[in-house]
């Protein structure tokens, strides 16, 4: 009968991780104040990531002759992650080096930081294991800041159980969260994703109220700087058009009352060319 040592190991190897003596790589993560230098054995990481393997291997190729204070090697190869949060490859390399790894006491900024530098490092049982740790384990937290992560995990291509938990759970109780200050604030893909589902509970004139709130915002020249409406200029009201006339399909006008649309839309209103637009989109 075979015998397995893994806890060994792993900590045979979390060793040799706290105790670099024989490195031959030196990574420096982040950046100005919060830059921290890791000293790595290429093996390992060539063994445990796509990406090290194949960035190793190019730079290997141009070392970059640097002789450490404690060594006159000068064999190793130096490289920058400066996108990358110094906490967050601290427990990737944990990872890499013993297969374990422990999210129980980070922060949920921190933990995003993994989720995005595990995709980026091409580590997918890490990947999956972070977005099962957010979902299960941090839902207050993602809740409280929808916006930053819905801003992170809609850039990676892979993470799609993250995203369809955090459309799901905003479509099922919208309101808050349309409603709040940082909504104006939504990259435009993520409101289209929102808007064109037919299990978002919220009220159209919500929704509709919202989404004017939202375009202003977004809207060159207009928002903070300029929200005195009554000195918009025809140039203001033609920005406001191209802002929101690929949403103003979304909304079904057919599901607001009389008197909430025509409380609502003096906005459109005001200017002839918003009111071509909106027109058209009752019609259809």
């Amino acid at each position: 009968m075979d015998t397995k040592f893994h806890d060994e190991l792993a900590q045979d190897l979390s060793l040799m991780l706290n105790n670099s003596d024989d490195y031959n790589v030196i990574i420096q993560v982040g950046e100005n104040h919060n830059m921290k230098e890791f000293r790595i054995h290429s093996n390992i990481l060539r063994a445990r990531s796509p990406y090290f393997k194949n960035a190793l291997s190019t730079l290997s190729g141009r070392s970059s002759k640097r002789k450490t204070d404690n060594s006159k090697r000068s064999d190793i190869i130096e490289f920058k992650k400066s996108n990358i949060n110094p906490n967050s490859f601290e427990l990737i390399l944990k990872y890499i080096y013993t297969g374990e790894v422990d999210l129980s006491k980070q922060s949920g900024e921190d933990i995003l930081g993994v989720l995005v530098a595990s995709d980026e490092l091409q580590l997918g049982k890490l990947f999956d294991h972070v977005q099962d740790h957010l979902i299960e384990k941090q839902s207050v937290w993602v809740k409280q800041n929808y916006v930053l992560v819905l801003h992170t995990i809609f850039k990676l291509y892979n993470c799609n159980k993250l995203q369809d938990h955090c459309i799901k759970s905003i479509c099922a109780d919208p309101k808050p969260f349309i409603t709040s200050e940082n909504f104006p604030s939504l990259d435009k893909d993520i409101v289209y994703e929102l808007l064109k589902r037919d299990d978002l509970q919220i009220e159209e004139i919500v929704a509709w109220d919202h989404l004017i709130k939202w375009g202003i915002e977004q809207t060159p020249g207009l928002g903070s700087k300029n929200n005195d409406r009554a000195k918009w200029s025809d140039s203001n009201y033609k920005a406001l058009k191209r802002t929101l006339s690929h949403f103003i399909p979304l909304i079904r006008f057919v599901e607001i009352s009389p008197a909430d649309f025509y409380d609502k839309k003096p906005l459109y209103y005001r200017h002839e060319m918003l009111r071509s637009e909106l027109n058209q989109s009752l019609l259809n």
